[in-house]
């Protein structure tokens, strides 16, 4: 995958702190430049905090895609929706992982940290970084999404 920049940036709350530290890790082993966006402890904060940053650089186009997640990952996904060129998805499967960036060109990852293990987690950040959008009848659909009624 190519990336603005080269980097990822990831962020968390304190549920997702110690899977984001791993998928930190593991993608940095695999050559990956990571950008950080906190929380930097597993000391409880408010997850808004950490991934309005997150999102405001990717609907900002400085970034293509990120990785954030919270204790059930839909109020990291919830937030970072608000912005109009984002597209996060919340992901519980590799299926999953795969179709958001299929199907929905999601630019955003978010993970249930509390309900899904390490490996499968990174397993899924991997097939998200890795999986091109098919385009195709999905296109008008896609475009669809940032359009006002």
């Amino acid at each position: 995958m190519s990336s603005k920049n080269n980097i990822i940036p990831i962020a968390s709350d304190h549920a997702g702190y110690w899977m984001k530290e791993f998928i930190k890790d593991e993608l940095k082993k695999e050559g990956y430049n990571i950008k950080d966006f906190g929380t930097y402890s597993s000391k409880s904060v408010d997850y808004p905090d950490f991934i309005h940053p997150v999102a405001k650089a990717v609907n900002d186009n400085v970034y293509e895609r990120a990785i954030i997640m919270c204790g059930s990952g839909n109020g990291a996904q919830i937030t970072a929706n608000k912005y109009p060129f984002v597209r996060a998805g919340l992901v519980w499967s590799k299926e999953q992982a795969k179709l958001i960036r299929m199907h929905n060109n999601a630019n955003i990852i978010s993970l249930p940290g509390r309900y899904i293990t390490l490996m499968d987690a990174l397993d899924m950040v991997k097939i998200f970084l890795e999986t091109d959008f098919a385009g195709g009848r999905h296109e008008r659909r896609v475009e669809k999404i940032s359009k006002t009624l």
